[in-house]
This record gives C-alpha cells, sequence and structure tokens, in this order.
C-alpha cells in the first residue's frame, strides 16, 4: 500500500467514531461561546491554530493560549484543547486551570484515560494510539494530527450554515485581505 493511501485510510479509521452529534455539540458551544481560546502544542499546535484561523474568519472572538497578546480566561469561556497523548504538561496544566476557573474545556485527543481527558468537561477521542502505526508510515502523531485537522476542517461548513456566514464574509476577514 502506498503512504498516502495508508494515511489516508488510517485517517478514516481514526475518526470513524466522529458522528454529526459530536460536530453538532462543538458547533453548539462554539456558537453560544462569549470567548474562544485554543491550544496546542507542537505540530497539534499548529493543527490548533489552522482551526482557530477559520473561527476569525467566520466572525467569532478567538485567542490563542500562549500569543503575548491572549488575554487572562475566564468563567464562561470556551477553551479548545489538541493533545495526541493527552500528557503534555502545559495542556493538562491549562485544563486545570481553566476548569477551577470555570471555563468550558473541550479536548481532542487519541487518550480515554489521558490527565487531559480527566480534566475536560467534553473530550473528543481521535483513533487510538495504542499499537496503531508503525513509524515507517505515520511517524509519531501524524495519524492523530492528520486526522484532527480533517475533523476541525469539516466544522468550517456546518458553521458557516449555522451562522449564515459565506465565503466572501470569510475572505473580508482574511489577514491577507484578498
Amino acid at each position: 500500500m502506498d503512504t498516502l493511501e495508508y494515511l489516508l485510510n488510517e485517517c478514516g479509521k481514526a475518526l470513524r467514531n466522529v458522528g454529526p452529534a459530536e460536530r453538532e455539540h462543538l458547533s453548539g458551544l462554539i456558537t453560544s461561546a462569549k470567548r474562544i481560546f485554543i491550544f496546542g502544542v507542537g505540530r497539534s499546535g499548529l493543527i490548533a491554530q489552522t482551526f482557530a484561523v477559520r473561527l476569525v474568519q467566520l466572525g467569532f472572538r478567538v485567542n490563542f493560549i500562549g500569543d503575548m497578546t491572549t488575554p487572562i480566561i475566564a468563567k464562561g469561556d470556551l477553551i479548545i484543547l489538541v493533545s495526541n497523548t493527552g500528557s503534555t504538561m502545559s495542556i493538562v496544566k491549562t485544563a486545570e486551570i481553566a476548569k477551577r476557573i470555570g471555563s468550558h474545556v473541550y479536548s481532542v485527543t487519541s487518550e480515554r484515560d489521558s490527565d487531559l481527558a480527566a480534566n475536560s468537561d467534553d473530550v473528543l477521542l481521535i483513533g487510538s494510539r495504542r499499537g496503531k502505526t508503525t513509524a515507517a508510515e505515520a511517524p509519531l502523531g501524524t495519524v492523530f494530527e492528520g486526522a484532527a485537522f480533517l475533523f476541525f476542517d469539516s466544522m468550517v461548513p456546518e458553521l458557516m450554515r449555522k451562522l449564515g456566514a459565506t465565503e466572501e464574509d470569510m475572505r473580508n476577514r482574511h489577514a491577507i485581505w484578498v
């Protein structure tokens, strides 16, 4: 099997248990949130940032945790955390603090029994890290990251419909003003 075909197949498997109900739940949280904070580290952080960009283009008030201009989180804020292992210390600590403050913690991980999952109000499980991939075809978190990217991108058209937003509306909020 070709590597691209392998990755497409594995990402599909990783998302098999994610259905319309999960997307509807997250879209409801997003559309009702006053402020949205997103955080991830490493490649998971890059995937989280791509979703943050789309949310900004949809008109939401979004901050990426760790940026110098990010305000402090508060009670009632929505926090979306992305971590394959669910054990990245900075992500887990962010979840603990946000939960203690009264923010809604929504986590995307591959580990049901992780510290991150234990400190979250909602957990979206994408695949499972145990015995799933070979380093030769998908090293480290490749499948999780690809599947998370696809999941977050699947949210955009749903949010567009809920908001009545068009691609032109999003383009008008695009950072490059094209």
